[in-house]
């Protein structure tokens, strides 16, 4: 499970940020299943291609989404290899493995303003419930919600693109964390994945997020969420860049070896 909110909170990094020939530095932060502290995050978006840069201490963990060749490379600083994964392959496996039917997703304004990174941005209150039986076994089965406020900025530079990415993402059936965390939820994936697009809907860019996840459950799982207790992870745009990237940026460096995933 540790892996699995892990991944949410690097998805949660991705949602602030913007797209095409887009640079976003931001900060997150995450408290739970001991993480904690401040961990600098740094997203590259050019057309149909992705990298998102989080540091965790002396490493810092790379992902790579390439919607047009259906790759996601993993990697970090630490190693030079990669993981690659085929996520057409991979979102026919999880189209199997989810009843979307239980998720409920919406993003209602609150009516508030606020100034962030210079930019007037609205805020909105997200709220994500889907049904997950823990690593398949439907005698473990538990409710994810995820909720919070969502500070938005319309029209903000590389907008358009933005929202073109990530609907173009999930139309594919993407997914935006670790492929082997949700392999183990898939509930939680495809509830992150429809988050982002609701985000896209509105038409802006998420400057600043602050959720809570909690878990419910019965039975056995009761007693050992409630020892989880909540998650919480926030993140803040600190600066917006529209110079052009290189393509490079887009590809496991070339020394790198490369392992295939399924």
């Amino acid at each position: 499970m540790k892996n699995t909110l892990v991944a949410i909170f690097l998805s949660l990094a991705l949602a602030g940020t913007a797209a095409a020939d887009v640079t976003v530095k931001q900060t997150t932060t995450g408290k739970g299943l001991g993480m904690s502290g401040n961990a600098p995050a740094t997203t590259y978006i050019k057309g149909n291609k992705m990298r998102s840069e989080v540091q965790f201490g002396d490493k810092t963990h790379v992902t790579i989404f390439d919607l047009d060749a259906q790759k996601m490379y993993i990697f970090d600083s630490k190693k030079k290899e990669a993981d690659v994964w085929d996520m057409a392959d991979f979102a026919q496996e999880l189209s199997k493995k989810v009843d979307v039917s239980s998720m409920k997703a919406t993003l209602k304004p609150n009516g508030q303003t606020k100034q962030i990174a210079g930019a007037t941005a609205t805020g909105y209150e997200m709220d994500v419930s889907m049904q997950s039986a823990m690593g398949g076994n439907q005698q473990m089965m538990m409710t994810v919600d995820l909720q919070g406020p969502v500070w938005i900025v319309k029209g903000a530079p590389g907008a358009d693109d933005y929202n073109h990415f990530y609907k173009a993402a999930v139309e594919k059936g993407w997914i935006f964390s670790d492929p082997r965390a949700a392999k183990g939820q898939p509930a939680q994936a495809k509830a992150m994945a429809e988050m982002y697009k609701q985000i896209a809907d509105i038409g802006g860019i998420a400057y600043e997020s602050d959720q809570q996840i909690k878990m419910s459950g019965e039975g056995p799982m009761a007693g050992l969420l409630a020892k989880i207790g909540s998650i919480s992870f926030s993140s803040t745009v600190t600066t917006v860049d529209t110079g052009a990237l290189a393509d490079d940026l887009f590809t496991p460096p070339p020394d790198y070896k490369l392992n295939p995933k399924k």
